[in-house]
C-alpha cells in the first residue's frame, strides 16, 4: 500500500490529523483539545493519529513517522514544548516532554515537534496556495496569532522562535495578551484574548449575543462559529472586536511587509478560515496605507488546506 506519514497539529481548541501517502492526503481526524493537562493531551493525539491512520486503510506497520506541529517555543532536539499559553493543562509549565509522551502513548513510534504555525506554512508552502513564492509569510488568526517565515526560498527559524508576529507590539499599553504583556497583535486577534475582552465588557454592563450563541452551540468557548453567527446577527460587540482585530492585523502585518519586503502573505486558522476571503480583503485594505512601498504591495492568500494545514505541513515535514 506504500508508507504513510502522518502529521498533527495541535490548537487550543481541536487536533487535527492529516496521513499522507504519495504527496497527497488518504486520512485524516479531528477532535477537541483536551482541557485537563498534557498527558490527556498528548492521549488524545495518539488517539487522532490512530483514526487517521485508520481512515487512509492503513497497517500499523505503515507508519514511517510522526511529526507534531503545537503552539509555543519548541526544542526540537529535547522534543519539548514550552510557553504555550493557549494550550489547555500548558499554562506555566517548562520544557514539556509532549514528543516522548506521545511516543509512549503510540506504541515507540519516532516523534518530531516544530511550531504549530511554521509547520502549518511549510505546508502551504509545498503543497498548498504558497507555492513558487521565495518570500512568504504565513499567519494564523485562532486562538492565538502565530507565524511562520519562508526567506528566500528556505524556512525561517532565527534562534528558533522566529515568525512569532502575535507577540509583536501594535500598540504600547493596550489591551492584555495571553502571556501577560500589553499591546501584543494577539491581545486584538486572538480568539482566546477577544473572548477575555468580550467578557470583561459584559461585567462592566455592555451587552452582546456572543455568550447565548455559544450556550445555543454548546460550547464552553466563543468558537470561530460563534463569532461567525455573531457576525450575521450584527452583535455590535462582536463587530466592533472583529473591526479591532482586522485593524491590528493590518498594523502588524504592514510592519512587518515594510521590514521584508515579502511577495506573499497567507492567512489562516480557524477564525480567519471561517470568516472567509472577506476578512482577508478587509485586513488588505486596511493595511495598504500603512505601507511604506504602497505599490509594491504583498498579496495576501486565504489559506489552501484551512484546517488541514498545519497536518499537512507536519505530514510533508514527516516526510510526506
Amino acid at each position: 500500500m506504500g508508507i504513510i506519514t502522518v502529521g498533527v497539529d495541535v490548537g487550543g481548541t481541536k487536533i487535527q490529523s492529516a496521513a499522507m501517502r504519495a504527496k497527497k492526503v488518504v486520512g485524516s481526524a479531528r477532535m477537541g483539545t483536551p482541557l485537563t493537562g498534557a498527558e490527556d493531551v498528548s492521549a488524545a493525539i495518539g488517539d487522532a493519529v490512530t483514526k487517521a491512520h485508520s481512515d487512509a486503510g492503513a497497517r500499523p506497520s505503515d507508519l514511517s513517522a510522526l511529526w507534531i506541529g503545537a503552539p509555543g517555543a519548541i526544542d526540537s532536539a529535547a522534543e519539548t514544548v514550552s510557553s504555550s499559553p493557549n494550550l489547555p493543562g500548558f499554562q506555566g509549565l517548562e520544557a514539556v516532554p509532549l514528543g516522548a509522551m506521545v511516543s509512549q502513548a503510540l506504541g515507540g513510534v519516532v516523534v518530531k515537534l516544530d511550531n504549530d504555525v511554521r509547520v502549518a506554512i511549510l505546508g502551504e508552502w509545498k503543497r498548498g496556495v504558497g507555492r513558487g513564492y521565495r518570500h512568504l509569510l504565513g499567519v494564523w488568526v485562532g486562538t492565538g496569532v502565530g507565524g511562520g517565515l519562508v526567506l528566500d526560498g528556505a524556512l525561517y527559524e532565527g534562534q528558533g522562535a522566529a515568525g512569532e508576529i502575535g507577540h509583536t507590539i501594535v500598540k504600547p499599553g493596550g489591551r492584555v495578551c495571553s502571556d501577560g504583556r500589553r499591546g501584543h497583535l494577539e491581545a486584538y486577534a486572538g480568539r482566546g484574548q477577544m473572548e477575555a475582552h468580550a467578557r470583561h465588557l459584559v461585567k462592566e454592563g455592555h451587552k452582546t449575543e456572543l455568550f447565548d450563541i455559544m450556550e445555543r452551540k454548546g460550547r464552553t468557548r466563543l468558537s470561530s462559529g460563534v463569532w461567525a453567527a455573531a457576525l450575521e446577527k450584527k452583535d455590535k460587540m462582536a463587530v466592533e472586536l472583529v473591526d479591532d482585530a482586522v485593524r491590528a492585523l493590518a498594523v502588524g502585518l504592514a510592519s512587518v511587509q515594510n521590514l521584508l519586503a515579502l511577495e506573499a502573505i497567507v492567512i489562516g486558522g480557524g477564525l480567519a478560515d471561517r470568516l472567509g476571503p472577506p476578512f482577508v480583503e478587509r485586513i488588505r485594505e486596511e493595511m495598504q496605507p500603512l505601507l511604506f512601498v504602497p505599490d509594491h504591495p504583498p498579496t495576501l492568500l486565504s489559506s489552501e488546506f484551512g484546517d488541514l494545514a498545519g497536518a499537512v505541513g507536519a505530514a510533508v515535514l514527516a516526510g510526506g
